[in-house]
């Protein structure tokens, strides 16, 4: 798991400061810096700002250690504001990526007049006031295999905007003034996620139909869809992989 807030993203870059840049140079110091280096292999990239619970990677270690070992080395080297929660040993095929078969994320909201400055680097902001019931209802027209290209940021580098959410759902936390919103998938695209929630919020908040999803998924225009939401609100919550959710074991088709 990690904070985000003090990352430019997951992706190694150069001169930034990333998950896995740190998480490779950690990986290769425990290894006593082999020759070629360690790479690592993420489920997928997170964007500056956006944090995780459930982020999953892997890497081949060149020597057989305990994975208490692994788990304790590393997490001793790691900086706070990230936190090995598991090591476990895979087979060979395994690959982080390409064998994920859906992921969960979650979106924080909070909803006071003015943002909270304790909750400013892990929640987005709306001031406005939003009906839940109408949140949900929006959400439900997401649900099912659909052209997100209404719904993705320019940059993309994705060869098809078809996706697949089978779940999303709304939650009001009302002892910490917040809107939650979860969105389980086969994929998600760049912004994807930040882009539907400022839609659901715009719907929750009558500053656009409650119908206008369906109209979204065909007019296929990403300046329609208007905001994103901060990263600052977005969290990485679940990967699965085969096996693990009985609902859709298969994995993803590589993109």
């Amino acid at each position: 798991m990690y904070d985000g807030t003090k990352f430019s993203g997951f992706e190694r870059q150069p001169n930034r400061r990333t998950i896995e840049g740190v998480l490779t140079q950690k990986v290769n110091t425990m290894a006593k810096n082999p020759v070629p280096p360690i790479i690592v292999y993420g489920s997928g990239r997170t964007d500056a700002g956006v944090h995780a619970i459930g982020q999953v990677a892997h890497f081949d270690f060149p020597f057989d250690l305990p994975v208490d070992a692994v788990y304790k080395g590393l997490n001793s080297m790691l900086p706070l504001d990230m936190e090995i929660t598991k090591v476990e040993k895979v087979s060979d095929q395994f690959h982080a990526r390409y064998d994920v078969s859906g992921k969960k994320y979650v979106y924080r909201m909070y909803l006071g007049q003015f943002q909270n400055p304790f909750k400013r680097n892990y929640t987005g902001h709306w001031k406005f006031p939003v009906d839940l019931e109408k949140v949900n209802h929006a959400l439900k027209d997401l649900i099912g295999e659909h052209d997100f290209s209404s719904f993705v940021a320019s940059g993309s580098t994705a060869k098809s905007n078809v996706r697949t959410i089978y779940d999303a759902s709304a939650q009001l936390d009302s002892a910490a003034n917040e809107l939650k919103i979860e969105f389980y998938g086969n994929g998600f695209l760049y912004n994807m996620v930040r882009i539907m929630v400022g839609v659901v919020a715009e719907i929750g908040s009558d500053m656009r139909p409650e119908d206008d999803i369906p109209r979204l998924f065909k007019v296929k225009d990403r300046d329609q869809a208007r905001r994103t939401m901060p990263a600052s609100g977005l969290y990485l919550k679940k990967v699965f992989y085969e096996g693990e959710d009985p609902k859709h074991p298969t994995k993803l088709p590589k993109r």
